[in-house]
């Protein structure tokens, strides 16, 4: 892969050879410079330190450790980081702390945050250090009827869902739970079952909120917990995504109506697909949450993390976290032998729902076993095929794309919206990068050529669409998926609502793109029937476990995988590394 790098023609010394190198952008070398200049920092070890932290923010952490970034610092081209002229790491960390652009502790009003070896953009350690404050000091006990939640377990868990029951003891116990998990391990009906035993508890009933990073998660979630607590004592829920539930409000300067001095009005709120929340989305969402409210995060740890800086959901889920005596206690008074919950955590580790081939694959996918994920892609399973070839010579991809297709034009000519969507979730096509030969780019061009020219007019029934901005006027939101239908009032564009569908003139969908492929991040909180993942070659920054696990896990009833040995083996051996202090400082006290 030929990488075109961004010469910084001021740069010079250090931040000029680690810019040659393809370690630092053009940007990473303005941003440094600029700060160092304000703040009168003439070291140039400190500028690449600088440089280095704003390029950590680019690509996902929100921090790096300057004793181990020379060996843990990769270059966008294929050269060996080890040859650059690092500064030695003990006269690193001490120049950055006696550096007048860096706060140390107790002290503020500066660009840069050195903490523990870590060196932050302050704004960056000050969301992670609200986060940690609220998530330990959430750790309280709110007021629980024990012999009710006792009652209340017993009646709605069966007795081999002892993660399921833990997890709802848990969330009654502890004004913030984490319920962790992958797909099948019943986390929408822990969710209901858990929503139930809270509002049995005596007092009024509780206020409640569920959401999700995205709309299409946000419907998905809504769906799935309405269809889960249908014979449950629950009030009407609905879900809407992270922005619109804190009210964001564009072009004002408060980015969000819902803060820390107007708190959302809620007793309960769940967040699910956690693991899309950034470090900045969840520092605003906690403090807007009352504190005495319940905060409930789910999601799978093992899938990509947010697009923005920070694996927050990761951090919390393996933080050792301090000792909690009156929660052992509560716990062991329920009859759960030697309970060992840290930060509130509960992991759900049996498949309930999603086996087979595809739960052995994403099993050895998450473990790391290389060997064991290509001897499963390989054995003949008729869940799984693994193309080998280039990927525009599989005859059944094409077979697949053309059939969902044509499943979903005969339905929105008929003018039945629920059909039309269903079939858009039987099969997709899912990349790793939006650009290239092996992206979403191409990819839209190649499944176009193979479409009869009627059904690529624009608007036309059966089109499917993807959202890509976010409108609150017509209440689509980035990520959300569907397809223009024909009505008796002319065409519409149906997008579902979890149980309802909107039908919206196409005239309104302004920031749509079609949808015949789309990237792995954008899949997350979706899963279709069948699923064709076309990955990249093996040198692709991209690919990694995380990226892999997670398309994998988006398929139900089969999978294709399009590609090399090289890249499988790289993907799996390759996790994201992100660094930050949130899982180190959550796992002593306040």
């Amino acid at each position: 892969m030929t990488v075109v790098i961004e010469r910084a023609l001021r740069a010079t010394g250090l931040l000029a050879s680690f810019n040659d190198a393809g370690v630092l952008s053009l940007a990473d070398v303005h941003i440094a410079r600029r700060v160092a200049m304000l703040g009168g920092e003439p070291d140039e070890t400190v500028h690449l330190a600088i440089a280095l932290t704003v390029r950590a923010l680019r690509l996902g952490s929100v921090c790096i450790d300057l004793a181990t970034a020379h060996h843990t610092t990769s270059a966008d081209e294929d050269i060996d980081v080890s040859t650059l002229p690092w500064p030695d790491p003990l006269a690193w960390l001490v120049a950055c702390a006696l550096s007048p652009v860096v706060s140390a502790a107790g002290e503020s009003g500066r660009p840069m945050r050195l903490v523990r070896g870590l060196l932050y953009l302050d704004r960056y350690w000050r969301d992670e250090e609200l986060v940690r404050r609220h998530l330990q000091q959430r750790a309280t006990a709110p007021p629980v009827d024990l012999g009710r939640l006792r009652a209340d377990l017993d009646h709605l868990f069966d007795a081999d869902a002892d993660r399921q029951r833990l997890a709802a003891a848990v969330t009654a116990l502890r004004r913030v739970a984490v319920l962790a998990g992958g797909p099948g391990t019943g986390k929408t009906t822990t969710i209901a079952r858990l929503l139930a035993v809270l509002c049995a508890q005596p007092g009024d009933p509780p206020r409640i909120a569920l959401a999700a990073p995205t709309g299409k998660a946000a419907a998905r979630l809504e769906e799935a917990v309405r269809s889960a607590a249908r014979d449950l004592p629950l009030p009407d829920l609905h879900a809407s995504t992270v922005h619109r539930l804190l009210g964001r409000r564009p072009g004002s300067r408060t980015r969000f109506r819902h803060h820390r001095g107007n708190h959302l009005p809620y007793d309960i709120v769940v967040i699910d697909e956690t693991s899309m929340v950034s470090l900045t989305l969840m520092a605003r969402l906690i403090e807007a949450v009352r504190p005495n409210a319940r905060l409930i995060l789910v999601g799978d740890p093992n899938q990509l993390a947010s697009v923005e800086a920070g694996a927050v959901l990761g951090d919390i889920v393996t933080a050792a976290g301090p000792p909690e005596p009156a929660l052992d206690d509560a716990l062991s008074s329920l009859g759960f032998p030697a309970p060992t919950v840290a930060n509130g955590v509960v992991t759900l580790d049996r498949i309930w729902r999603f086996g087979g081939d595809i739960a052995r694959l994403a099993a050895s996918v998450r473990a790391g076993d290389d060997d064991a994920v290509l001897t499963l892609l390989r054995s003949g399973s008729a869940e799984i095929e693994f193309v080998e070839s280039p990927a525009d010579e599989s005859p059944g991809l094409r077979s697949d794309v053309i059939a969902s297709l044509s499943l979903v034009t005969s339905a929105a000519e008929r003018g039945d919206a629920a059909a039309a969507l269903t079939g858009l979730e039987a099969h997709r096509l899912l990349c790793a990068h939006r650009h290239g030969p092996h992206g979403v780019t191409h990819w839209t061009t190649q499944i176009e050529s193979w479409l009869p020219a009627g059904q690529l007019t624009e608007p036309a029934p059966g089109r499917p669409l993807l959202i890509t901005a976010n409108d609150y006027d017509t209440g689509l939101y980035n990520g959300d998926t569907g397809v223009v239908i024909q009505t008796p009032d002319g065409l519409r564009a149906a997008f579902a609502r979890g149980g309802d569908i909107a039908l919206i003139p196409p005239s309104r969908v302004s920031e749509a793109q079609p949808l015949y492929a789309m990237t792995v991040h954008r899949s997350q909180g979706s899963q279709f029937d069948r699923v064709s993942l076309v990955l990249p070659p093996a040198t692709s920054p991209l690919l990694t476990r995380e990226l892999f696990y997670t398309a994998v896990t988006r398929a139900k009833s089969g999978l294709r995988i399009l590609g090399s040995e090289e890249a499988v083996r790289a993907a799996v051996n390759r996790p994201i590394a992100r660094a930050s202090g949130l899982r180190e400082s959550l796992s002593v006290g306040l």
